[in-house]
Protein backbone atom coordinates (compact mmCIF):
# COMPACT_ATOMS: atom_id res chain seq x y z
CA UNK A 1 0.00 0.00 0.00
CA UNK A 2 1.36 3.35 -1.11
CA UNK A 3 -0.96 6.27 -0.35
CA UNK A 4 -0.55 9.57 -1.68
CA UNK A 5 -0.87 11.41 2.08
CA UNK A 6 0.53 14.93 0.49
CA UNK A 7 -1.40 14.79 -2.50
CA UNK A 8 -4.52 15.13 -1.23
CA UNK A 9 -3.96 17.49 2.18
CA UNK A 10 -6.81 19.24 1.44
CA UNK A 11 -9.19 16.84 1.29
CA UNK A 12 -8.16 15.17 4.62
CA UNK A 13 -8.17 18.76 6.08
CA UNK A 14 -11.22 19.41 5.05
CA UNK A 15 -12.98 16.19 6.38
CA UNK A 16 -11.25 17.27 9.33
CA UNK A 17 -12.47 20.90 9.92
CA UNK A 18 -16.21 19.38 8.88
CA UNK A 19 -16.35 17.16 11.83
CA UNK A 20 -15.24 19.59 14.01
CA UNK A 21 -17.67 22.12 12.74
CA UNK A 22 -20.33 19.34 13.34
CA UNK A 23 -18.85 18.76 16.82
CA UNK A 24 -19.20 22.71 17.62
CA UNK A 25 -22.36 22.78 16.34
CA UNK A 26 -23.73 20.10 18.85
CA UNK A 27 -21.72 22.02 21.43
CA UNK A 28 -23.14 24.64 21.02
CA UNK A 29 -26.98 22.43 21.37
CA UNK A 30 -25.31 21.98 24.68
CA UNK A 31 -24.89 24.82 25.90
CA UNK A 32 -28.07 26.19 25.20
CA UNK A 33 -29.83 23.19 26.45
CA UNK A 34 -27.91 22.51 29.48
CA UNK A 35 -25.25 25.53 29.99
CA UNK A 36 -22.52 23.61 29.75
CA UNK A 37 -20.75 22.26 26.49
CA UNK A 38 -21.58 18.65 27.31
CA UNK A 39 -24.52 17.28 29.32
CA UNK A 40 -22.63 16.89 32.86
CA UNK A 41 -23.48 13.97 34.67
CA UNK A 42 -23.88 13.01 38.34
CA UNK A 43 -20.49 12.82 39.33
CA UNK A 44 -19.42 16.86 37.94
CA UNK A 45 -23.36 18.15 38.83
CA UNK A 46 -23.95 16.72 42.30
CA UNK A 47 -27.34 14.53 43.19
CA UNK A 48 -28.74 11.55 43.89
CA UNK A 49 -28.46 8.09 42.04
CA UNK A 50 -30.24 5.24 42.72
CA UNK A 51 -30.61 1.93 41.24
CA UNK A 52 -33.38 -0.52 41.62
CA UNK A 53 -33.39 -4.24 41.45
CA UNK A 54 -37.14 -6.05 41.33
CA UNK A 55 -36.75 -8.99 43.43
CA UNK A 56 -37.26 -12.15 41.16
CA UNK A 57 -36.31 -15.09 42.00
CA UNK A 58 -35.58 -18.01 39.24
CA UNK A 59 -39.12 -19.14 39.27
CA UNK A 60 -40.26 -15.27 38.63
CA UNK A 61 -43.90 -16.24 40.18
CA UNK A 62 -44.14 -12.67 41.60
CA UNK A 63 -46.53 -10.72 39.56
CA UNK A 64 -43.94 -8.28 38.92
CA UNK A 65 -41.15 -10.10 36.92
CA UNK A 66 -43.88 -11.56 34.49
CA UNK A 67 -43.62 -8.45 32.22
CA UNK A 68 -40.67 -5.69 31.82
CA UNK A 69 -41.23 -2.61 33.57
CA UNK A 70 -42.55 0.63 31.33
CA UNK A 71 -41.09 3.66 31.10
CA UNK A 72 -43.94 5.73 31.83
CA UNK A 73 -45.19 3.90 34.69
CA UNK A 74 -41.58 5.05 36.71
CA UNK A 75 -41.64 8.59 34.72
CA UNK A 76 -45.52 9.07 36.29
CA UNK A 77 -44.15 8.06 40.05
CA UNK A 78 -41.16 10.55 39.81
CA UNK A 79 -43.87 12.82 38.65
CA UNK A 80 -45.88 12.39 41.30
CA UNK A 81 -43.03 13.20 43.49
CA UNK A 82 -42.31 16.60 41.78
CA UNK A 83 -38.89 14.75 40.29
CA UNK A 84 -40.18 15.31 36.65
CA UNK A 85 -36.56 16.45 35.50
CA UNK A 86 -34.95 13.23 36.76
CA UNK A 87 -32.84 11.25 33.85
CA UNK A 88 -34.12 7.50 33.53
CA UNK A 89 -32.64 4.70 32.35
CA UNK A 90 -33.53 0.99 32.10
CA UNK A 91 -30.25 -1.41 32.04
CA UNK A 92 -30.24 -4.03 29.98
CA UNK A 93 -30.65 -7.62 31.91
CA UNK A 94 -28.07 -9.81 31.74
CA UNK A 95 -29.16 -13.51 31.08
CA UNK A 96 -27.18 -14.98 34.34
CA UNK A 97 -29.52 -12.20 36.87
CA UNK A 98 -32.75 -14.61 36.25
CA UNK A 99 -34.34 -11.90 34.29
CA UNK A 100 -34.68 -9.27 36.83
CA UNK A 101 -35.91 -5.36 36.08
CA UNK A 102 -33.21 -3.04 36.68
CA UNK A 103 -34.26 0.62 36.66
CA UNK A 104 -31.18 3.80 36.93
CA UNK A 105 -32.35 7.30 38.44
CA UNK A 106 -30.96 10.39 38.60
CA UNK A 107 -31.97 13.27 39.86
CA UNK A 108 -31.47 16.52 41.93
CA UNK A 109 -29.99 16.02 45.39
CA UNK A 110 -32.48 13.53 47.50
CA UNK A 111 -32.40 13.78 51.27
CA UNK A 112 -33.35 10.34 52.96
CA UNK A 113 -36.84 11.03 53.19
CA UNK A 114 -37.50 12.22 49.96
CA UNK A 115 -35.36 8.88 48.34
CA UNK A 116 -37.08 6.66 50.73
CA UNK A 117 -40.81 8.25 49.89
CA UNK A 118 -39.72 7.63 46.22
CA UNK A 119 -38.63 3.89 46.66
CA UNK A 120 -41.98 3.21 48.63
CA UNK A 121 -43.82 4.64 45.88
CA UNK A 122 -42.20 2.51 42.92
CA UNK A 123 -42.98 -0.20 44.91
CA UNK A 124 -46.17 0.44 45.39
CA UNK A 125 -46.30 0.97 41.48
CA UNK A 126 -43.82 -2.12 39.99
CA UNK A 127 -43.66 -4.47 43.07
CA UNK A 128 -40.97 -5.44 45.70
CA UNK A 129 -36.88 -4.27 45.06
CA UNK A 130 -34.23 -6.75 45.81
CA UNK A 131 -32.06 -5.09 49.10
CA UNK A 132 -29.27 -6.54 47.48
CA UNK A 133 -29.83 -4.93 44.54
CA UNK A 134 -30.11 -1.67 45.43
CA UNK A 135 -27.35 0.70 44.92
CA UNK A 136 -28.26 4.34 46.56
CA UNK A 137 -24.68 7.19 45.54
CA UNK A 138 -25.09 10.90 46.65
CA UNK A 139 -22.44 13.90 44.93
CA UNK A 140 -22.32 17.61 46.63
CA UNK A 141 -22.38 20.15 43.96
CA UNK A 142 -19.15 21.05 45.27
CA UNK A 143 -17.53 17.78 45.34
CA UNK A 144 -19.01 17.44 41.59
CA UNK A 145 -17.65 20.71 40.67
CA UNK A 146 -13.97 19.82 42.28
CA UNK A 147 -14.09 16.36 40.19
CA UNK A 148 -14.73 18.30 37.02
CA UNK A 149 -11.88 21.14 37.83
CA UNK A 150 -9.83 18.20 38.52
CA UNK A 151 -10.67 16.65 35.26
CA UNK A 152 -10.29 19.38 32.72
CA UNK A 153 -6.66 20.03 34.84
CA UNK A 154 -5.63 17.07 34.38
CA UNK A 155 -6.22 17.37 30.41
CA UNK A 156 -4.78 20.57 30.02
CA UNK A 157 -1.40 19.38 31.67
CA UNK A 158 -0.83 15.97 29.38
CA UNK A 159 -1.41 18.60 26.60
CA UNK A 160 1.21 20.88 28.12
CA UNK A 161 3.68 17.92 29.49
CA UNK A 162 3.22 16.29 25.66
CA UNK A 163 4.46 19.76 24.09
CA UNK A 164 7.28 19.93 26.40
CA UNK A 165 8.43 16.48 25.60
CA UNK A 166 8.06 16.32 21.52
CA UNK A 167 9.69 19.89 22.21
CA UNK A 168 13.07 18.03 23.47
CA UNK A 169 12.58 15.20 21.18
CA UNK A 170 12.00 16.66 17.54
CA UNK A 171 11.49 20.91 17.36
CA UNK A 172 8.98 23.21 17.94
CA UNK A 173 7.33 22.88 14.73
CA UNK A 174 7.03 19.10 15.22
CA UNK A 175 5.59 19.78 18.76
CA UNK A 176 2.66 21.89 17.75
CA UNK A 177 1.85 19.96 14.77
CA UNK A 178 1.26 16.82 17.49
CA UNK A 179 -0.85 18.52 19.60
CA UNK A 180 -2.86 19.79 16.96
CA UNK A 181 -3.50 16.65 16.12
CA UNK A 182 -4.75 15.42 19.37
CA UNK A 183 -6.75 18.48 20.00
CA UNK A 184 -8.63 17.62 16.76
CA UNK A 185 -9.16 13.82 18.41
CA UNK A 186 -10.24 15.30 22.00
CA UNK A 187 -12.76 17.84 19.91
CA UNK A 188 -14.50 15.38 17.97
CA UNK A 189 -14.66 12.81 20.60
CA UNK A 190 -16.31 15.68 22.55
CA UNK A 191 -18.22 16.90 19.65
CA UNK A 192 -20.12 13.30 19.10
CA UNK A 193 -20.70 13.41 22.92
CA UNK A 194 -22.05 16.54 23.11
CA UNK A 195 -24.37 15.25 20.25
CA UNK A 196 -25.49 12.48 22.04
CA UNK A 197 -26.33 14.53 24.84
CA UNK A 198 -28.12 17.11 23.17
CA UNK A 199 -30.26 14.34 21.17
CA UNK A 200 -30.27 11.29 23.46
CA UNK A 201 -29.67 12.80 26.40
CA UNK A 202 -26.01 11.10 26.96
CA UNK A 203 -24.36 12.30 30.28
CA UNK A 204 -20.88 12.70 30.58
CA UNK A 205 -18.93 11.17 33.87
CA UNK A 206 -15.36 11.28 35.28
CA UNK A 207 -14.41 7.85 33.35
CA UNK A 208 -15.21 10.64 30.30
CA UNK A 209 -12.12 12.02 31.42
CA UNK A 210 -10.09 9.23 31.48
CA UNK A 211 -10.96 7.85 28.28
CA UNK A 212 -9.75 11.24 26.92
CA UNK A 213 -6.72 10.94 28.93
CA UNK A 214 -6.15 7.74 27.16
CA UNK A 215 -7.16 9.24 23.64
CA UNK A 216 -4.35 11.80 24.18
CA UNK A 217 -1.89 8.83 24.86
CA UNK A 218 -2.65 6.74 22.14
CA UNK A 219 -2.80 9.10 19.76
CA UNK A 220 0.78 10.67 20.72
CA UNK A 221 2.23 7.50 20.64
CA UNK A 222 1.47 6.63 17.19
CA UNK A 223 2.41 10.21 16.19
CA UNK A 224 5.77 10.04 17.86
CA UNK A 225 6.32 6.68 15.70
CA UNK A 226 5.67 8.39 12.16
CA UNK A 227 7.88 11.86 13.71
CA UNK A 228 10.75 9.53 14.32
CA UNK A 229 10.62 8.01 10.72
CA UNK A 230 10.31 11.53 9.22
CA UNK A 231 13.54 12.97 11.36
CA UNK A 232 15.36 9.26 10.38
CA UNK A 233 14.57 10.19 6.71
CA UNK A 234 15.48 13.64 6.54
CA UNK A 235 19.32 12.71 8.01
CA UNK A 236 19.70 10.47 5.93
CA UNK A 237 18.95 12.30 2.71
CA UNK A 238 18.58 16.15 3.68
CA UNK A 239 18.16 17.59 -0.15
CA UNK A 240 14.87 15.64 -0.58
CA UNK A 241 11.47 17.54 -0.37
CA UNK A 242 9.65 17.58 2.75
CA UNK A 243 6.80 16.33 1.11
CA UNK A 244 8.31 13.39 -0.50
CA UNK A 245 10.23 12.67 3.09
CA UNK A 246 6.92 12.49 4.71
CA UNK A 247 5.03 10.88 2.18
CA UNK A 248 7.51 7.77 2.43
CA UNK A 249 7.81 8.25 5.80
CA UNK A 250 3.53 8.00 6.67
CA UNK A 251 3.54 4.35 4.37
CA UNK A 252 6.58 3.11 5.84
CA UNK A 253 4.81 3.23 9.30
CA UNK A 254 1.39 2.63 8.27
CA UNK A 255 0.94 -0.76 8.51
CA UNK A 256 2.82 -0.50 11.85
CA UNK A 257 -0.08 2.16 12.89
CA UNK A 258 -2.89 0.38 11.24
CA UNK A 259 -2.43 -3.28 13.27
CA UNK A 260 -1.80 -1.24 16.93
CA UNK A 261 -5.23 0.45 15.71
CA UNK A 262 -6.84 -2.52 14.65
CA UNK A 263 -5.76 -5.34 17.91
CA UNK A 264 -6.45 -2.21 20.38
CA UNK A 265 -9.90 -1.75 18.84
CA UNK A 266 -10.63 -5.13 19.18
CA UNK A 267 -10.42 -5.09 23.15
CA UNK A 268 -12.26 -2.07 23.26
CA UNK A 269 -15.06 -3.25 21.03
CA UNK A 270 -15.50 -6.29 23.22
CA UNK A 271 -15.93 -4.16 26.40
CA UNK A 272 -18.34 -2.09 24.39
CA UNK A 273 -20.13 -5.16 23.28
CA UNK A 274 -20.08 -7.18 26.57
CA UNK A 275 -19.20 -4.91 29.19
CA UNK A 276 -22.35 -3.83 30.37
CA UNK A 277 -24.10 -0.42 30.10
CA UNK A 278 -21.43 0.90 33.44
CA UNK A 279 -19.14 0.91 30.82
CA UNK A 280 -20.17 1.50 27.49
CA UNK A 281 -19.87 4.70 27.07
CA UNK A 282 -16.05 5.05 28.14
CA UNK A 283 -15.75 1.70 25.75
CA UNK A 284 -17.74 4.44 23.05
CA UNK A 285 -15.49 7.24 23.35
CA UNK A 286 -12.19 5.23 23.19
CA UNK A 287 -13.48 3.90 19.97
CA UNK A 288 -13.91 7.29 18.53
CA UNK A 289 -11.13 8.48 19.86
CA UNK A 290 -8.31 5.67 18.70
CA UNK A 291 -10.04 5.72 15.24
CA UNK A 292 -9.30 9.72 15.16
CA UNK A 293 -6.36 9.44 16.52
CA UNK A 294 -4.91 7.25 13.90
CA UNK A 295 -6.32 9.28 11.28
CA UNK A 296 -4.94 12.52 12.69
CA UNK A 297 -1.51 10.88 12.95
CA UNK A 298 -1.50 10.21 9.80
CA UNK A 299 -3.59 12.26 7.68
CA UNK A 300 -3.10 15.51 9.76
CA UNK A 301 0.12 15.67 11.94
CA UNK A 302 1.98 14.43 9.51
CA UNK A 303 0.40 16.59 6.03
CA UNK A 304 0.72 20.47 8.82
CA UNK A 305 4.66 19.47 8.86
CA UNK A 306 5.08 18.96 5.25
CA UNK A 307 2.94 22.42 4.62
CA UNK A 308 4.93 23.86 7.27
CA UNK A 309 8.20 23.47 5.76
CA UNK A 310 7.52 23.45 2.49
CA UNK A 311 5.90 27.03 2.15
CA UNK A 312 8.05 30.16 0.99
CA UNK A 313 10.47 31.64 2.68
CA UNK A 314 10.88 29.01 5.67
CA UNK A 315 14.65 28.12 7.23
CA UNK A 316 15.41 24.63 7.98
CA UNK A 317 16.71 24.43 11.58
CA UNK A 318 20.45 24.07 12.15
CA UNK A 319 21.02 20.25 12.25
CA UNK A 320 21.48 18.64 15.79
CA UNK A 321 24.76 18.17 17.40
CA UNK A 322 25.91 14.86 17.90
CA UNK A 323 25.21 15.36 21.74
CA UNK A 324 21.47 16.63 21.16
CA UNK A 325 20.90 13.76 18.99
CA UNK A 326 22.06 11.01 21.61
CA UNK A 327 19.99 13.25 24.00
CA UNK A 328 16.81 13.11 22.00
CA UNK A 329 17.01 9.08 21.22
CA UNK A 330 17.13 9.02 25.32
CA UNK A 331 13.94 10.75 25.83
Amino acid sequence: MNLKIIEKSRLWWSLSLALTVAGAIAVVGCMVNFGTPLKLGLDFVGGTRLQLQLDCPATGAQPQCQKPVELADVRAVLNEQDLDGAAVQLLDVDSKAQDRHIIAIRSQDLSAEKRTALVAALEAKLGKFDAQGTLIDTVGPVLGQQVLNSGVMAVLLSLLGIVIYLRFRFQWDYAIFAVVALIHDVLITAGVFAAMGWFGGTEIDTLFIVALLTIIGFSVNDTVVIYDRVRENIAQNSTAPIDTVVNEAVNQTLTRSLNTTASTLLSVVAIFLFGGSTLRDFSLALIIGFISGAYSSIFIASTLLAWWRSRPGYVPPKPATETETKLQDSI
